[in-house]
């Protein structure tokens, strides 16, 4: 277990600020243009791919009553990543629409990546942002959403998603045989009304009507026109194209992790709309030590949902007797996400297996399966 004194030196937190690299390979594939355009998926997907290979599990857990005071430096690379990402968005957009070297085909790429960036990083510290109790992270996690387009994003995740999870009344918990593809546009459908419904809801239990202030949805929509503009300013309509194109690919990026973290898993219909609560079982673990360096410990997602105010330096890993076990790290799953055939070759006999290990009392799994289950009551 690592103690609170190593906890606070820098040098331990330092492989969690690895996404820092990502700003000189953008900067490089603008500036230089051809083969630089694709550093950026390369670095995200390759390169963690191959050092989850050489550096393995790490096991380790942290002592998860350390006190924040010896957490400065993990918490630092999520306070400062939104003014990077939205310098470098940004730059991006005036300098590659000012760049006669890039081929339109070399912008696309380019902002590929960055959407990949802003994705498997951006959103991820957001997510990580928005759990926090703080004014500032929440602020921040708002301004990281809008970057992307995607601010239900936390209304859903909070109000939803959390009490929800694993049962039909979560729109990201992906079912059992589901394709991600299939899946992802479900999502895209059913996410936004399921947000803003559960704004109503929690307005609604306070005596506030959806036009109040304190509706998030005009935040959003302000944080979101703004980004919209300010890319449009910079970089015109070709500016704002790319703008939206990056946000297109970093929402990918996200709902590819929220279709792998709960792929076929689901929690026990107790009767009357009443389901068991959640526990490390209804969240797919992953130790791979350097892709929790990228994702900050997002793949020991078993403990998130468990302890969700829970930082992420904290968060414990579970082993195969608590939490199901994902045989590779987030990248690599993703990759196997897109080839549906492959990804039910891969997770459907470990669904079957968890399912045999928890619930070796249900028989007949067709309706958890279409997401046919009585939904959840509120109370």
């Amino acid at each position: 277990m690592n103690t609170a004194p190593e906890m606070a030196r820098l040098r331990h937190a330092l492989p969690f600020w690895l996404s820092l690299l990502t700003v000189p390979l953008a900067v490089a594939g603008a500036v230089w243009g051809g083969w630089w355009v694709i550093a950026l998926p390369l670095f995200a997907w390759g390169l963690f791919d191959v050092l989850d290979l050489l550096a393995g599990l790490n096991t380790a857990n942290a002592d998860p009553e350390t006190g924040e005071e010896h957490l400065f430096w993990y918490r630092l690379i999520t306070l400062i990543w939104f003014p990077i990402q939205f310098a470098l968005t940004f730059w991006l957009i005036w300098y590659v629409t000012h760049a006669p070297h890039l081929g339109m085909a070399e912008k696309t790429a380019l902002f590929f990546g960055m959407g990949v960036i802003s994705g498997v990083v951006g959103i991820v510290y957001a997510h990580e942002l928005l759990h926090q109790k703080s004014r500032l992270e929440r602020g921040l996690a708002d301004l990281l959403l809008a970057s992307v387009l995607y601010s239900h994003f936390r209304s859903e995740h909070l109000r939803v998603h959390h009490l929800w999870v694993a049962t039909p009344r979560d729109p990201v918990s992906a079912r059992y045989n589901e394709g991600f593809h299939r899946y992802f546009w479900r999502v895209l459908r059913t996410c936004p009304p399921s947000a803003w419904r559960a704004e109503r809801a929690f307005l609604a239990r306070a005596g506030l009507p959806m036009t109040s202030r304190r509706n998030p949805f005009w935040l959003y929509a302000a944080l979101q026109g703004g980004m919209v503009l300010l890319a449009l300013a910079l970089g015109g309509w070709e500016g704002l194209a790319l703008f939206v194109w990056q946000a297109a690919i970093a929402v990918w990026q996200l709902e590819l992790t929220n279709y792998i973290e709960h792929y076929g898993l689901t929690r026990r219909h107790m009767g009357n709309g009443r389901y068991e609560p959640v526990g490390p079982r209804h969240s797919w673990n992953a130790a791979h030590r350097a892709s929790n360096w990228l994702l900050i410990n997002l793949q020991r997602h078993s403990d998130h949902h468990w302890k969700p105010d829970r930082r992420f330096p904290l968060l414990q890993t579970h082993d195969e007797g608590s939490a199901p076990q994902l045989p590779f790290g987030y990248p690599l799953m993703a990759a196997v996400a897109m080839i549906p055939p492959v990804w039910r070759r891969v997770m459907n006999p470990r669904v079957r297996a968890w399912r045999r290990q928890y619930y070796p009392d249900i028989t007949d799994w067709k309706p958890y399966n279409t997401g046919a289950m009585p939904l959840p009551r509120n109370s």
